[in-house]
């Protein structure tokens, strides 16, 4: 008697990993703060990597994996704001370094720019992790005017830097928190919400692969958007009611706390609609449509949407944006665009909503810019810096 398969073609399904592995390593004193609050957020999915020449700062981290960088350069002491001494402290574990990121399909680096150990070790760790051939997100912050001149040109050096090695780039200038922010917030809380805000952008990445939805997005079509792209904007909107996908689209595709103000001229698109039960598909097309018209008009656009059930009257959009080719220069009067977005409650994440103002170019010259010899910055500030 034939057997039933007789004949039949049979296939056998290759064994593949259920999800892309993600990898996130914070870097300096700023980079550790931001790993705590994503664990404070119970940010799961993800492995978390803290790494720092202050033995006793890492000592003091709750991540799982730590790794202490340059102790023969530095003794544990720390790279005393100096991004030289960070990078060969990175340089002198770079094999520790590579271990640790093997394996992983996707790499995030968050650092706060402008120190030591942050400044210097972030190019080092994100070049090897391409080396390894894995897709890199850098998410950084630049410092606050007040934190001096130095510590400025070292952001920006050290920006320079990223940018030749990571795919993609997202940067949060921490002086903007001072317009989102109400004017009694305490010094710790301000820093706090910037950690929000580095949680909110490797999360809303890092769930566009990991979170099972309606349309899925998978980890090849995040690399698309984000390889090799540079300079990078993510932006979250909510809306509720009536227009509530219009609403939650306008407030997304301008970020009041990230480091340019629209989209306009983007060549990648990634988008993720998430709502409840009754999210419809004329609430998504109308959506999208604000999305891509305010990026270029040859966009490679993908598109993804997750039902949850516990939303009610509520949508929330993520878009990143990358891809930007040089920004037309504006015929608009010279001057700086500043996102001004409704001040949170203390303790909560930054508002989603925002009105953009213009400034004259002379109000913020350089010569109004406090110069580092003016400032004794305290020391747990040149912690989070470091």
């Amino acid at each position: 008697m034939e057997h039933p398969r007789a004949g039949r073609p049979v296939f056998e399904l290759e064994e593949t990993r259920e999800n892309a592995k993600i990898k996130v390593i914070g870097l300096g004193g700023g980079g550790s703060n931001a790993i705590n609050r994503m664990m404070e957020a119970r940010f799961s999915g993800v492995e978390f990597i803290v790494a720092n020449t202050d033995s006793q700062a890492l000592r003091a981290s709750p991540a799982p994996i730590k790794l202490q960088l340059g102790a023969r350069l530095t003794q544990g002491l720390g790279a005393g704001s100096d991004p030289e001494i960070g990078k060969n402290a990175a340089l002198e574990d770079r094999e520790q370094i590579k271990k640790l990121l093997e394996g992983a399909d996707m790499v995030f680096v968050t650092a706060g720019l402008g120190g030591g150990t942050g400044t210097g070790s972030a190019p080092i760790v994100a070049a090897t992790a391409k080396e390894l051939g894995i897709l890199t997100v850098a998410v950084v912050t630049k410092p606050f005017a007040f934190e001096g001149r130095r510590r400025a040109q070292q952001a920006e050096a050290g920006l320079t830097e990223l940018r030749g090695v990571v795919d993609t780039l997202i940067t949060i200038p921490n002086q903007r928190l001072l317009a989102v922010v109400d004017r009694g917030t305490p010094l710790v809380e301000a820093f706090r919400i910037a950690d929000t805000v580095l949680l909110q952008a490797v999360q809303g990445i890092s769930d566009l692969i990991l979170v099972p939805g309606l349309i899925n997005l998978d980890f090849a079509d995040v690399r698309t958007i984000m390889a090799g792209m540079g300079m990078a904007l993510m932006g979250t909107g909510v809306g509720k009611g009536e227009h509530r996908a219009v609403e939650a689209a306008q407030k997304a595709v301008a970020s009041p706390l990230l480091d340019e103000t629209s989209i306009d001229g983007a060549r990648g698109i990634l988008m993720n609609f998430t709502g409840g039960p009754d999210l419809s598909l004329h609430e998504v097309e109308e959506a999208a449509r604000i999305v891509q018209d305010a990026g270029d008009e040859e966009a490679h656009i993908i598109f993804g949407a997750v039902i949850d059930p516990s939303l009610q009257d509520e949508v929330r959009i993520t878009v990143i944006a990358t891809g930007f080719t040089e920004r037309k220069e504006s015929s608009q009067p010279a001057g700086k665009v500043v996102d001004m977005a409704r001040a949170p409650r203390s303790g909560s994440a930054p508002a989603s909503g925002h009105w953009r103002r213009r400034m004259p170019a002379d109000a913020r010259a350089e010569g109004d810019m406090p110069s580092e010899e003016d400032l004794d910055v305290p020391a747990f500030l040149r912690r989070q810096a470091d």
